[in-house]
């Protein structure tokens, strides 16, 4: 028998019930809800504006939060630039990583009630000090293993093959993992096969019993107003944001 006790006896001060009540919003959004209730890794590929990385978050939370939960901490990976090298930003190795973390404190004010703005404003480094929310530059992840973590692989396309490869070694024992994608917003180079590797991954991926791969179309996009229309005008187009 697997033995959870850290899990199980683990204080702490963010929990589930802080979380905001969320919903399924379209075909795409339900088909992953419902897979990953079946216990499914999850990859979610597709048209930005989608939901994608929120409900992916919201779902691990919603698990990890749990005082009884198997599951640890979330933990969220990510390219932090096309060149895969971050040496050449100025400030320190966390000071870089924190730029790239930015989109992620945003978020999580949408997914958790609060007392007031300073519990808002101190939410993200809160879950960071707490334990349950890890950041992670796919340039940092040899000799790791994320045991009793559900991992999130976030703007996917960004990624290489190899490194595709390496994230998924590094799952260890009682862990799931979900990534996050959409190749018209890749910056890797389509010219000389760098976009490749998101397609294979996706194929490999697609005939493993494990995963549910679902894809998110134009009509799977929430964002409203101007924004959802930029973005179905553009999909429409054929207009990609990639580089050639």
């Amino acid at each position: 028998m697997e033995d959870y006790s850290l899990s199980r006896h683990k204080k702490l001060y963010i929990t589930s019930q802080n979380l905001v009540p969320i919903e399924p919003v379209g075909s795409a959004q339900q088909k992953a809800f419902e897979a990953y209730t079946a216990d499914k890794n999850l990859f979610l590929t597709g048209s930005a504006g989608t939901g994608k990385t929120f409900i992916l978050l919201h779902l691990a939370f919603k698990e990890v939060l749990e005082k009884s939960s198997p599951y640890d901490k979330v933990i969220i990976v990510r390219s932090l630039l096309p060149s895969r090298d971050i040496g050449f930003l100025p400030g320190t190795l966390d000071e870089k990583a924190n730029l790239y973390q930015d989109p992620y404190r945003i978020l999580v004010r949408y997914l958790f009630e609060m007392p007031n703005e300073q519990e808002f404003t101190q939410l993200y480094d809160k879950l960071v000090g707490q334990g349950s929310l890890e950041f992670y530059s796919t340039s940092f992840l040899r000799g790791q293993t994320f045991d009793r973590s559900i991992i999130i692989v976030d703007e996917a396309s960004n990624l290489l093959f190899q490194e595709l490869d390496t994230i998924m070694t590094r799952v260890g024992q009682n862990s799931k993992i979900m990534f996050a994608g959409d190749m018209t917003q890749s910056d890797l180079r389509k010219n000389n096969g760098e976009q490749d590797g998101y397609h294979n991954f996706q194929v490999i991926l697609d005939g493993m019993d494990e995963f549910e791969v679902i894809e998110f179309g134009i009509g799977d996009i929430i964002r409203s107003g101007l924004v959802r229309s930029y973005l179905i005008a553009k999909t429409n187009m054929g207009i990609k944001s990639n580089n050639a």
